[in-house]
């Protein structure tokens, strides 16, 4: 059986099949993933990257980013000290959080390699179309909360599954980069692993708070 890359448990089922690929879905947390075999090789993926065109004056990129900016302002204090995790080529949604008045940095595996960013403290995280990309996603969910403070919140925006009807059509699992598939369970049982609590935000923002210490 294979390991589930976000619970560890080696309890899945086949979910689907198609000509590129095969996916699993984990029994314990319901994460669906394809096996390492399918990943791509670190130059391909950076180059699909590099085709991406999100600049920081494209207003329609901004109104998508909009979905995790608006929400997440509802949970943060002003001047609060921000991480855009996976921020891209272009950092557009931490540009627009400092242009509201908080103090953001950045971190991105291919284009902000920076590993101090993430031996800090912060009171939010964004992690925007990111989470799908994950080869390791239990080693990063430890990695980001523990540069949570306290009462410290992470937003995420991916897209989620919702059945093996819909997911045998959906495009999303067309990107060869895109190796993880989040549900709203997936999400529940991240909350419940981790001691947070649950916000789901539209159709594809979560925002998980971290409880307040006793």
């Amino acid at each position: 059986m294979l390991p589930c890359p976000l619970c560890q448990q080696s309890n899945s089922s086949l979910f689907h099949r198609d000509k590129h690929r095969t996916y699993f879905q984990c029994d314990n947390c319901a994460l669906v993933f394809v096996p390492s075999e399918y990943y791509i090789s670190t130059s391909e993926e950076k180059a699909i990257y590099d085709l991406h065109q999100n600049a920081v004056n494209d207003l329609g990129y901004h109104q998508f980013l909009s979905r995790m900016f608006e929400p997440m302002q509802c949970y943060i204090q002003p001047k609060s000290v921000g991480l855009d995790f996976g921020s891209g080529p272009s950092p557009v949604l931490a540009t627009m959080f400092e242009q509201a008045g908080y103090r953001m940095a950045i971190y991105d595996y291919f284009y902000a390699n920076n590993p101090d960013a993430l031996q800090q403290k912060y009171d939010f995280i964004t992690a925007t179309e990111v989470v799908e990309h994950l080869h390791h996603p239990n080693l990063v969910f430890k990695q980001l909360l523990s540069c949570l403070k306290p009462e410290g919140v992470l937003g995420i925006m991916t897209k989620r599954v919702l059945n093996a009807d819909r997911f045998a059509t959906w495009h999303y699992k067309n990107d060869m980069t895109h190796v993880c598939f989040f549900s709203i369970e997936t999400f529940e049982w991240v909350a419940k692993q981790w001691g947070l609590i649950l916000h789901v935000i539209g159709n594809d923002v979560v925002i998980l708070e971290k409880n307040s210490p006793t």
